[in-house]
């Protein structure tokens, strides 16, 4: 029998070394493109089985040059880097990694939430420049927490672990997912069945939904306008989520304090970016998901759901089934408002 190869596209600055070994162990040929061009990875996995995918696109015209796949595995939770409906018509299987890093996740929300509401990246500067206390309280007052609703926008495993850890400290915490089951809405979590609505209601808007064709730009000018004056946003889950130019004016306006964004519509953001420069946005490079537990369940993890589809013939976290006559349920949620990717 023909050993069967698996390729990684794109690890970034993961080392895929232990799911490398997992796959060897399984009898795989295991190659690294260490790359997100096509090119590169046509070349690389040519002849190949199963692809794991960090950030690397991987749309039809890529996947007609791997005829021989089988099965793609990201090394998220969110899968918007694949093509699933070209994948669901070839066949082919996609899997994700519904909770890698759920509590990261959830903690960097909650720690980007609090460091807006007491102003930690002023405070810190005008104590580097030299100032106090009153050059701090002379600008903007940091805000009560237990005053202060938090709203999340979709509400999977991020957001309902976000939200457990955040009820002690906000006064409020609600929630707008439509697809959410009633039945399951976790206790404390006031409902909104309309986003705008919740917006008004929020003092720190949160957004946890995928990137889809019905989510991007959500967070925009019309959202923004529902917001209190003076509210904040937090966004973990894609850039894309967010209009951009929207944003800006929001927090030029004042209708916004801040922003806080782990996630940008381009990644890395050019030098002359503007979301870059504005001193109201608290940024982190795409590094919510990040801890020395979650890098290594995201190169494992995919390798885990290879090596069952293998043996098996199924992956244990499919969201694309192409044996089923319905699409597979989103591996990352019960609910369809499930956060986006986080690697």
């Amino acid at each position: 029998m023909t050993q069967p190869i698996a390729v990684f596209t794109d690890t970034e600055d993961l080392d895929p070394e232990p799911g490398a070994r997992l796959l060897a162990d399984a009898g795989f040929e295991v190659r690294v493109a260490g790359s997100r061009d096509p090119d590169v990875i046509a070349a690389a996995a040519a002849g190949a089985t199963a692809l794991v995918v960090g950030y690397a696109r991987l749309d039809a015209a890529l996947l007609d040059r791997l005829p021989a796949l089988r099965i793609v595995a990201t090394m998220s939770a969110g899968h918007d880097m694949v093509d699933t409906a070209e994948a669901r018509r070839r066949g082919l299987w996609v899997a994700n990694l519904p909770d890698a890093a759920t509590e990261d996740v959830a903690v960097h929300a909650l720690a980007a939430s609090l460091s807006l509401v007491r102003r930690l990246p002023q405070a810190d500067a005008v104590v580097r420049s030299g100032g106090w206390s009153e050059d701090f309280t002379a600008a903007e007052l940091p805000r009560r927490a237990s005053d202060l609703t938090l709203g999340l926008v979709g509400l999977g495993r991020i957001a309902r672990q976000f939200a457990a850890l955040a009820a002690p400290v906000f006064g409020r915490v609600a929630a707008h997912d439509p697809h959410a089951d009633r039945a399951g809405w976790p206790a404390g979590v006031e409902r909104y069945d309309d986003l705008g609505d919740l917006a008004a209601a929020s003092d720190v808007l949160s957004l946890h939904v995928p990137l889809t064709p019905g989510t991007r730009g959500m967070a925009d000018a019309g959202l923004f306008a529902r917001m209190r004056p003076g509210s904040f946003l937090v966004n973990v889950s894609r850039g894309g989520l967010v209009d951009a130019p929207a944003l800006l004016d929001a927090l030029g306006s004042g209708r916004l304090t801040g922003a806080a964004l782990d996630v940008l519509p381009v990644e890395p953001p050019a030098a002359d970016d503007p979301l870059r420069a504005h001193p109201r946005i608290q940024l982190s490079p795409h590094s919510a998901y990040l801890s020395d537990t979650s890098r290594r369940s995201y190169v494992r993890g995919p390798a885990e759901n290879i090596v069952a589809w293998h043996r098996t013939g199924r992956p244990l976290t499919p969201v694309v089934d192409p044996t089923a006559t319905r699409p597979a349920a989103p591996a990352a949620s019960t609910t369809a408002l499930t956060e986006g990717a986080v690697a």
